[in-house]
């Protein structure tokens, strides 16, 4: 399975604290498709993007198990999901790829903006979506 995946477009940047760096890395990189940029002891980079001016746009996991006493819990945390931006021609291959994966997969159009989308969960339970602008919908 190739380390990156063409589809996704966009994402600034956003760091996760996790409770298993290791599967939380598979996920990331086998599941989703993302590029490991680097992985350290305690941290794992990944590729989103070119970027603006130099600067890369990734996601950045901490294991923060030895480091954070009280790490967030699901009902307390303020990350709601992760959304990566592919483009109108791969959703349809990215709902397949997902499924073919085993990825229990959900999908959902937002009339209001003409987007469609693509939901499924991470290993630690955060949601993931690939979104796109698709005209049609409304």
């Amino acid at each position: 399975m190739s380390s990156t995946n063409p589809a996704i477009k966009a994402l600034g940047e956003i760091a996760l604290r996790v409770r298993d760096l290791d599967s939380m890395q598979r996920f990331y990189q086998d599941v989703v498709g993302l590029e490991l940029m680097r992985r350290f002891e305690t941290s794992a980079f990944f590729r989103i993007a070119e970027g603006f001016a130099g600067h890369t746009q990734i996601l950045a996991l901490f294991d923060r198990t030895n480091r954070d006493p009280h790490p967030p819990e699901r009902a307390r945390s303020t990350v709601d999901h992760l959304a990566f931006t592919i483009a109108l021609a791969d959703y349809d291959s990215e709902k397949r790829r997902l499924e073919g994966l085993g990825v229990a997969v959900s999908t959902s159009e937002h009339a209001w903006v003409r987007w469609r989308s693509i939901y499924f969960q991470d290993p630690e339970g955060n949601t993931v979506e690939l979104v796109c602008h698709d005209p049609s919908v409304g």
